[in-house]
């Protein structure tokens, strides 16, 4: 599914080199590194400020910690991502408030959205977290717009999405806050946990990096209670050599989905398989690769047999996970995320796989469903 050895192979010497640096001189926490990869990422998103942070958790949870988030709060998310985008809202004693997806972006759907502010009536509705699923930006537009028309914030979840571009404005640029993750699996990954913040905001630039520090701007004196999230310097010294390359690897992930789209229109299971859909106003950068597939658990254990690795993100939505009972909601309620996790399976994409690797990919798929799996395009 993922082989970061690949990627490895091609920057040891200067990864190594840069490590050799920050062990040399022993500033290991907040250093020169994390100054140098926030002015860098600022830049990059084309955002005034970048806050390195301990992890993409951490960011958004640092995010709402921010905005004032807290016990008796609401915040709106979706049911279809990953732990982290709910569950940093509760753990503030906050409650989340889940919206629906778009059925081919698998981002917040923009209608649900205004429905569920219309609805609401409790005015503790602090902030709204889009997720920028799988590579490609949610309808930020119309999302700012439903949000400010009720004086909302929007923080947005771009763990996935770093390079990703709406409307000519780039991923954690276009809310309140963004929110990256660094985690090893993600377009720019560092070599354990990391994240960052990204505002345009001076104000919640300060209080984002006092609240990283216990709410200390003043060593020993604390004028807010925060945690302990600071990036340090060998994981900022990784990202900034990785930096050079993220674009090209970006392109290189480009390339690898049109390939795949290519070779999966040919293979003639269209009524099988169906391929990510970009809209024409997005550029992705295809974190993962999913598609929707008949009889999708089928084709997983047939994949595995033939060696092909994929995953499934994410086969239980977030409302009905039994932590989250609490909230009072049930199977049917948000019908297209649901639907989503039975279905979606994300195949190989990383910018060092071969074409004849994925050409093996989709002969493997192509052979599931001609009948060597057991199934027939029929079935």
């Amino acid at each position: 599914m993922l082989e970061l050895t690949r990627q490895y192979r091609g920057i040891e010497k200067e990864v190594l080199g840069e490590i050799k640096k920050v062990c040399s001189t022993q500033r290991l926490i907040l250093g020169e590194n994390v100054s140098g990869l926030e002015s860098d990422l600022a830049a990059y998103c084309g955002v005034r400020h970048s806050i390195g942070v301990a992890s993409g958790s951490d960011a958004l949870m640092l995010a709402l910690m921010a905005l004032g988030v807290g016990p008796g709060d609401r915040v709106v998310t979706t049911p279809y991502t990953f732990f982290s985008t709910a569950g940093s809202i509760a753990v503030l004693g906050a409650r989340p408030v889940f919206v629906d997806i778009e059925p081919l972006t698998y981002n917040m759907d923009p209608d649900c959205l205004e429905r569920a502010l219309g609805k609401d009536r409790s005015g503790k509705i602090k902030a709204v977290i889009p997720v920028h699923l799988y590579g490609q930006c949610a309808d930020m537009a119309r999302i700012n717009r439903l949000s400010r028309n009720h004086g909302i914030k929007v923080i947005e979840d771009a763990a996935q999405s770093i390079g990703a571009i709406f409307r000519g404005k780039m991923a954690g640029s276009m809310g309140d806050m963004g929110c990256l993750s660094f985690y090893p699996t993600k377009n720019l990954g560092c070599f354990g946990d990391g994240g960052m913040v990204t505002t345009n905001s001076l104000s919640l630039a300060e209080r984002l990096r006092m609240l990283r520090v216990h709410g200390s701007k003043t060593r020993y004196y604390h004028q807010a209670v925060g945690i302990n999230s600071r990036l340090d310097e060998i994981q900022a010294a990784v990202l900034r050599v990785k930096l050079k390359h993220l674009d090209g690897w970006t392109e290189k992930r480009v390339e690898n989905a049109r390939y795949y789209g290519s070779l999966l229109e040919k293979a003639g299971i269209a009524g099988c398989v169906t391929p990510p859909r970009v809209e024409g106003h997005n550029v992705s950068v295809f974190n993962q690769y999913v598609i929707r597939a008949r009889k999708r658990d089928g084709l997983r254990d047939y994949l595995k047999t033939s060696g092909v690795g994929s995953e499934i993100y994410y086969p239980l939505p977030l409302h009905l996970q039994r932590c989250f009972k609490y909230l009072g909601y049930k199977k049917g309620d948000f019908p297209v995320s649901e639907k989503a996790a039975k279905e979606t399976l994300a195949l190989p994409i990383y910018p060092e796989l071969e074409k004849e690797e994925i050409s093996y990919v989709v002969s493997a798929i192509a052979g599931f469903y001609s009948g060597a799996g057991g199934i027939k395009k029929t079935d």
